[in-house]
């Protein structure tokens, strides 16, 4: 089975080829880094880092950048209003400097807790502002741009013909209602390009600005993708991703000023990550019900009970999100994690020599269904309910005589789909202390003399340490509840 993806270009499912072969490069829209990053925004991050894991579970070198926005992302729409980090460094009486080197460390902080995986490249749009200048010369020669005296120069966007494809619309008025109506703008939809900072008179000052062939100002949300895209993977790239928010102008102005300038595709393939709704209402800063990762840790869960409910709803779909669901998340990625601290903390005391075979047959057969779901447009819930009918005759197997061989085939197994879940904390930190395995080595010795009353002693004394210990036919486990016991009784 070949790799199928849904591409918002095409709106259909396309098979996937590499324009270099066994290379991928992926762009995906980072954050603007003015406050802390919601679980809504998270979601989109999980989604681009299964993308990224899948396609080197396939077999593919994977060069993946997010961008980090850190000036020029207005707080509305049609290019009016403040900077966003400006405004947050007024509210916070900081630097705009210091407000997004603040909260970029928190994103990165968040993608660590998360298991996201840093991409190849993170540039920042402050640190390009150069190559941004330059497009835009490239822009203003082939005469796709225009000045509004004391604002800024726009892209004419009447004079790319594809505009509004992207989106799907028949008619760009649709659009209206969320980019407002500028009546100095030659059409409604044209997008800016260079900000211009405000003048002396005002009694206004930006604290991040710079020359231009224009005037003193800044650069506009979208040229710093289109920038950056193309001096870090070139252009076309291979696929593109963000949130569906990011479709109807975001995205679609990267297309109009990439394509005008260089005359190709921006990317062979789109992906977009559906909201998170809590209640009836997607989870956004203009909702005002937002939750962080913090608030979720203050409420008692772990990080990857968050992924790992996300890896349940498929990323085309929107995600209805309640500390309930969560909750049933964290049983059931408990039940994964404490397996695999079993068969990370086996201590045999029976040797069986021979290899149960099932447990090969249902390893290669897992592996296989695996990565036909990935191969099916990324449907991690599909794999996902793989992954528990397998644990599930794994459980009924270890009842059974096995062998180390069998143990280390099993590990084998849930290391290799990690790699793309990434739902396993490190296997050293699910290692039993010297002195519990200590204690239970004495245990099975006075077991295995049939001494039962002190070795239940020794049982009791390692429950008492919050360890669970189960005997099985030729090897006895021991483990901890995660990620705390007390979580298991909400």
């Amino acid at each position: 089975m070949v790799l199928k993806l849904f591409n918002t270009l095409t709106r259909k499912k396309e098979v996937f080829k590499p324009i270099k072969k066994n290379e991928v490069r992926i762009y995906s829209c980072g954050p603007t880094v003015y406050d802390y990053a919601h679980i809504g925004n998270l979601r989109t991050y999980i989604f681009a880092d299964i993308l990224r894991k899948s396609l080197e579970f396939l077999g593919y070198k994977v060069k993946q950048a997010i961008n980090i926005t850190d000036v020029g992302h207005l707080t509305q729409d049609d290019d009016s209003g403040e900077d966003k980090i400006e405004k947050s460094a007024k509210e916070k009486k900081k630097s705009a400097w210091e407000i997004a080197r603040f909260f970029e460390k928190r994103f990165l902080k968040d993608l660590m807790e998360l298991n996201i995986s840093k991409p190849s490249v993170m540039p920042r749009a402050t640190e390009h502002i150069k190559e941004q200048i330059n497009l835009i010369k490239i822009l203003e020669k082939k005469g796709f741009t225009y000045i509004i005296e004391n604002d800024g120069l726009y892209f004419d966007t009447s004079k790319f013909e594809k505009y509004g494809e992207f989106a799907g619309e028949n008619n760009l008025k649709q659009r209206m209602s969320r980019i407002g109506e500028n009546k100095l703008k030659k059409n409604p939809w044209d997008f800016a390009l260079w900000k211009f900072s405000p003048s002396p008179e005002s009694g206004k000052k930006r604290q991040m600005e710079w020359s231009s062939p224009w005037g003193i100002g800044f650069p506009g949300w979208h040229i710093e993708c289109s920038a950056m895209s193309k001096k870090y993977l070139s252009q076309p790239f291979d696929i593109h991703t963000g949130g569906v928010d990011h479709i109807t102008v975001h995205h679609q102005n990267e297309i109009a000023q990439s394509e005008t300038a260089f005359g190709k595709p921006l990317a062979h393939f789109w992906l977009h990550g559906e909201f998170l709704h809590l209640g009836d209402k997607r989870m956004g800063k203009s909702e005002g019900n937002l939750m962080t990762l913090d608030d979720l840790k203050k409420a008692g869960f772990h990080p990857l009970s968050f992924r790992f409910l996300c890896l349940n709803t498929h990323y085309r779909k929107k995600m209805f999100f309640s500390l309930k669901t969560l909750n049933s998340a964290q049983k059931s990625l408990n039940s994964i994690i404490t397996l695999y601290q079993k068969l990370v903390n086996i201590i045999f005391h029976k040797k069986s020599l021979k290899q149960n075979l099932k447990i090969q047959k249902e390893s290669h057969r897992f592996l296989k269904n695996f990565e036909m779901a990935i191969k099916d447009d990324l449907n991690l819930p599909k794999a996902i309910g793989y992954l528990f009918s397998y644990l599930s005759q794994i459980n009924e197997e270890l009842k059974k005589e096995v062998n180390q061989k069998d143990i280390k085939s099993i590990l084998q197994t849930l290391d290799i789909v990690d790699k793309v879940l990434s739902i396993l904390p490190y296997k050293k930190n699910l290692k039993v202390n010297k002195e519990i395995l200590k204690i239970l080595k004495k245990r099975l010795k006075l077991k295995n003399q049939k001494n039962y009353k002190a070795s239940d002693k020794i049982r009791t004394l390692i429950e008492k340490k919050n360890y669970i210990v189960e005997d099985y036919p030729n090897f006895t486990a021991v483990y901890q509840i995660w990620p705390n016991p007390n979580l298991q009784k909400k």
